[in-house]
This record gives C-alpha cells, structure tokens and sequence, in this order.
C-alpha cells in the first residue's frame, strides 16, 4: 500500500470521527433523541425532557468529552458494575506498554499482568463483600439426577439433599420442560404490542372486513379475544404440567453461602456422572432454553457448534482474499481490466487501496460477534453471561485467526494448514509476512478503530429504528441497552496484539493505536454513564479472556523476533530472545494457580465471613423466604395483558410441588 493511500484513508476516517462526534454534540441535545442517546438517565429519572425549544441545542459541544474523561472508576463501578470497570481497565491498560523494546516490554507487560490480575482479583472480593445477599451465592444447579422407579425428580432431590446436607440445605426448584409455553408467551407478547398500536391509531383504522360481502369487525375487540384465548390456553398448559415435563436437573439452595459451596465443589456421588453440580448463575441470567435440550442433543449440538466455527472461518478467506486483492493496483486490474482507466485516477486509486479493503473487512466482521452469540446460546450453557463469555472468546480468535494470519499470509487454508503443520518454519515466515502488512493494519486501525469506535456514540441503527418508530406511532417500551462485551473486548484485544507484534517492526502504527485507545476510554466512559445499563454481573469474569490473549500476543511477538534475528543472521540475539516465550508460559501459569480460583469461586474464607456478618441480619429471613421461589421458571408464571386476567393471578405450581 502507498503512503499516499495510507493518508487517504486517515484524512477520510479522521473527517467521518470527527462528523460523528458533531453530530452526537447535536443529536444528544434534542428532548426527542433522549431515548437513543441517554435512555440509562430517562429510566433512573435523572434526566427529564425539556420541551421549549433552545437555540444552544443546535450549537456542538465539548462538555460531554470532558466529563466522559473525568469519570471515576468507581462511578462507573457503583453504577455499571465491576465488569464495566474490567471493560474500561482493558482500554487503560494497553495505554501502557507500547513504549518499550522486546525484554523490557515483555517484563513490564508481565508485570502490569500480574498487578492487573492482582488488583481485579482484590476488586472481586471487595464487591463480593460490598453486595447485599444475591440467589446465586446461595444456590447451586445439580444435573443427572438418578430417579427411582415410582418416584419424582422433586422426590429424589428432596430426599438425597436432606440425607447428605441435613444442616445446610434449604429448598429446591426443579426445572421444567416449557419451550411450547415460551412460543405462547411470546405470541400473547406480540398480540399485546399489536393491540397497544391499534388503539393509538384513529377509530377509523381499528375496522376490518371479513371476506368480500362480509361485516366490519373491530380489530381491538377481535385482538382482545384472541389475546384472552391465547392466555386460557397458557393457563391450559401450565396447569397440564406432569410429572413426564421434568428434567433430571434442578435449582438447590442452602441456608449458607459456605453450605452452597461444599456442595459445588464435593463430588456428590460414586457415579461421577449422576449429582453434577456447578455454580448456578442469578434468576434473570438463567438461559431457560438450554433446559429443554436432552444430553445427547445438547453433545450434539457442542460438535454442530465446532464444525459450523470451522466453516464459517473457511467462508471468511472469501473476503479476505478479495480485500488482499484490492491492496494491490496490478491484481485489480488482471481481475477488472475494464477499470484500468479508472484505477489511473490518482484520487480513486488512492480510495481503493487505501480506505475500501480495511472497510469492506470491518463491515463483514460485524455479522460475527451475533453469529458466535448465537453458536454460543445452542452450545448448552446454562446462562447469558456464559453465552456471552464464549461468544467473546470465540469472536476473538476467529478475529485473530482470519484477519490477523489469513491477511498476513494471504494464501489459502491448506497453505495455512501447511504453515502451521510445520512450526519449526513459522518463525520466519511470520518475519517475513508480518513486517509486509504493517500498512494495512495501520488502515485497518483507523477504519476499524476510529471511525467504528466513534460512530458507536450517534448509535445510528437505534436512531433510525427510533425516527422509523416514532413515525409509525408505536408504544414499544423503553428498553435500556446493555454493552456487548462479546463484540467489543475482542476489538480491543486484537488491537492489543497489533500494537505488541508491530512495536518494533512498524512503530508507525504506536500513535494510532495510542489515538484509538484515548478515543475509546472517552466514548465508553460517556455510554456507560448514559446509554448502557447490565443486565447481569459476572464480577470480573472477562479478565481472564484478555490474560490469556495478551500471553499469546507476547508469545507471538517473540516468534515474530527470533524469526527476523534468525533471518538477519544474528544467532546470538535469536538464542537470547528464546527464553523469553518458555518465561512467559511460565509466569502465565504461575498466574493461572495464584489468580484463577478466585474467578471460579470464592474461597472458605471469604464465604464464612460474609454468612457471619449477616447471621444476625433481620432481613435475611425474608430473603430466604424469596430464595425458595428465586428459580422459578418465568414460563410458569402467569401473565396479565388481556382485560379479563384477573382469574390468571394465583401461582400455577406450588414451590411444594417443585
């Protein structure tokens, strides 16, 4: 790529973040954009809509910026939870180690590894200490639940947890087969939206005729019906609950946290297949769906997920392929021989080369992060956070795989097979391949990094569906989005491995990814505050995701080293650099004893202090008194949208039944 396409690309990029930013200071003003830009504040009641109009609305602004950058740590804690902070930590972090050569960047990445890994670990317990008493840190799922004959599911759990936890055990919710309910709720949902549309239209709007001669009916009359025989046909089902509609896994919970955790972490039978426990995740992180699958479906659902991964990494070549293609002015014009008088044009060469390949990837790449979601959701775990941490990791290495080597190699999947079957030659065909595409990832950092990161704060997909719904009249709910760590983390770790492996073999890309990081801290700073809202807290559980990528990145970085001192026949700098991977792993593994438990459970210790500190706490009674039903699957709760719903109050099931 030539310099000058290079400048193309950033003037363009640097134009479209600085359009975004205007267009925010603007569009964030006006009372009728509340619900894109600042819907977290509208629900908390901390910003109300000003209806007079206001000349200073249409003059941008910086203010935003300023206290975006000044945001605390522990605001964005108190308000967006400790995985928000995790999130912003990620982007300060690689703020830091672009600065140093080979061993002294490899040690002080270590070291901020470590610290980091330290401090979050500290942050974990801390919050843990800080939180009121949650369901999850009370309750455990217990699977392959061996069943007698003439006896229940409920029966079994009931009688083997009293024998074996007589002092800790407290209740149990049994999971239910209930995806044919989920299609009714659904239905009764969508109806109900249908009915809330119609009768905000004019009365002329709400009359249909039946058949060509036949009379008018009322829509709202005719959707009521229907809406109050969907919900008697739910209460049909709901109430038809046997004892075949259980599955062999259910929601124990104890009178401890410590109670809790002997439980998880005691293997509870002889057969280590039957009484499988794990931690169980808060009531409205639960995945209900996963439930409804059998063993064999949900295995083979984990062997689907695996080949269609490896497929859709194959049909990505396609587009990396075509954008090595257009990075290069001779291949276009073998390929488009009647654009070789338009490819002439300085300005259209310098577009094409410069600005479209880094373009045409990022907007391939943006189907991935809910293609993994949803590979991720029929892979059997039993919660959205779970599902969000696989799809994360598997957004991440397919990002680092298909844009990372496919680009730097530029061949096909067997010479990318072929590369890889041979580790003894991947040194030094990463040194010669990586230096080659230093000018597209420096593209790519803009386009990818700058513009993408900047449009994220006019949110244009939500302001045009709310422009297109407040066209149409709808009276949808507010809903408060929360951030897909899912599709960012990895962004973010990816530019982290490109700022690791190009430091010393293009240091041009140094202030780019320094740009990218300052523009990313502010931006997310500003949505935490105003847009984002969790839906679910996993207390940190993203960090090991990126101490695992940043290691591979250190340890890919070295191989680049020794294959380009190895390439310039310095033998004694290649024979000094390879200790520095074998120390790396180490101190990874160090890590990985010292730091990962904490982030799979927390220790006696911790346990046993917090159940002291509220033994004599008045309120825990009520809220064991709530932990009995905690798990109970919303499927079987009624719902109340028809007019006539009042016969639909009183519980299907009984917490005795379950």
């Amino acid at each position: 790529m030539l310099v000058s396409a290079l400048l193309t690309s950033l003037g363009i990029n640097s134009g479209l973040c600085v359009l975004f930013f205007i267009l925010y200071s603007i569009l964030r003003n006006q009372p009728s954009n509340y619900e894109v830009y600042v819907p977290r504040l509208l629900v908390e009641g901390n910003s109300k809509r000003r209806s007079h109009f206001n000349l200073e609305r249409l003059i941008p602004s910086t203010g935003w910026i300023k206290r975006a950058w000044k945001l605390s740590e522990e605001d964005i804690l108190s308000s967006s939870g400790l995985d928000a902070v995790v999130f912003m930590r990620v982007i300060t972090f690689r703020l830091w180690i672009h600065f140093s050569a080979v061993y002294i960047l490899t040690i002080f990445v270590c070291y901020l590894l470590y610290h980091e890994y330290k401090y979050i670990s500290s942050k974990r317990i801390a919050y843990f200490y800080s939180s009121k008493p949650q369901p999850r840190q009370f309750t455990i799922l217990v699977r392959g639940i061996p069943v007698s004959v003439g006896s229940s599911v409920s029966e079994s759990v009931e009688s083997f947890f009293t024998e074996f936890h007589p002092t800790t055990y407290l209740s149990h919710m049994v999971v239910r087969r209930t995806s044919k309910l989920r299609s009714l709720i659904n239905e009764a949902k969508t109806l109900y939206k249908r009915l809330l549309h119609l009768r905000s239209e004019p009365s002329q709007h709400k009359y249909i005729r039946i058949g060509f001669f036949g009379q008018k009916v009322d829509l709202v009359d005719h959707y009521e019906k229907k809406l109050e025989d969907i919900e008697q046909n739910l209460r049909l089902e709901q109430s038809d609950l046997s004892l075949a509609d259980e599955t062999r896994a259910a929601f124990v919970s104890f009178k401890s946290r410590y109670g809790a955790a002997i439980a998880f972490h005691i293997q509870q039978s002889i057969n280590p297949i039957q009484w499988i426990t794990e931690l169980a995740p808060e009531p409205d992180d639960v995945y209900w769906p996963f439930f409804s699958s059998s063993f064999m479906r949900r295995w083979m659902s984990k062997l689907v997920v695996v080949v269609a991964c490896i497929l859709l990494t194959i049909l990505f070549l396609i587009p990396v392929v075509v954008v090595q293609g257009l990075t290069n002015l001779s291949q276009l014009e073998i390929w488009f021989p009647f654009l070789k008088s338009i490819l002439t044009i300085t300005f259209v060469s310098q577009v094409i080369t410069g600005y479209l390949p880094s373009l045409i990837l990022q907007l391939f790449l943006k189907i991935v992060p809910p293609i993994m979601e949803f590979l991720s959701s029929i892979q059997g775990y039993i919660s959205h956070s779970d599902i969000e941490k696989s799809a994360c990791n598997k957004v991440l290495w397919f990002t680092i795989w298909n844009i990372f080597f496919a680009t730097v190699f530029s061949g096909s999947v067997l010479y990318l097979v072929n590369i890889f079957l041979e580790p003894k030659d991947i040194p030094a065909k990463l040194a010669v391949a990586v230096p080659a595409q230093a000018s597209f990832f420096i593209a790519y950092v803009v386009t990818s990094g700058w513009t993408s990161t900047a449009s994220e704060l006019c949110r244009i997909i939500p302001l045009i569906y709310s422009l297109v719904t407040r066209f149409c009249k709808s009276t949808d709910e507010l809903e408060v989005p929360s951030l897909p760590y899912h599709r960012d983390i990895p962004r973010i770790l990816f530019f982290a491995l490109l700022g690791i492996t190009y430091f010393f073999l293009a240091p041009l890309i140094l202030p780019f990814l320094l740009m990218y990081l300052c523009l990313a801290y502010i931006i997310f700073s500003n949505q935490f505050k105003n847009v984002y809202m969790p839906k679910y807290e996993t207390a940190g559980k993203f960090w090991p995701i990126v101490h695992n990528s940043m290691i591979f990145s250190l340890v890919l970085m070295h191989a680049i080293s020794i294959g380009i001192f190895t390439l310039k026949k310095l033998s004694i700098a290649s024979t000094l650099v390879f200790p520095l991977p074998v120390l790396t792993l180490l101190f990874n593994e160090y890590c990985r004893k010292r730091f990962l438990p904490i982030f799979i459970a927390y220790p006696a210790e911790v346990l046993m202090k917090k159940d002291k500190e509220e033994a004599n706490d008045p309120a825990m009674a009520e809220f064991f008194d709530k932990l009995v039903t905690a798990y109970q699957d919303p499927a079987l709760l009624p719902i109340r949208y028809s007019v006539n719903s009042n016969s639909l109050n009183s519980p299907l099931i009984s917490s005795a039944d379950v």
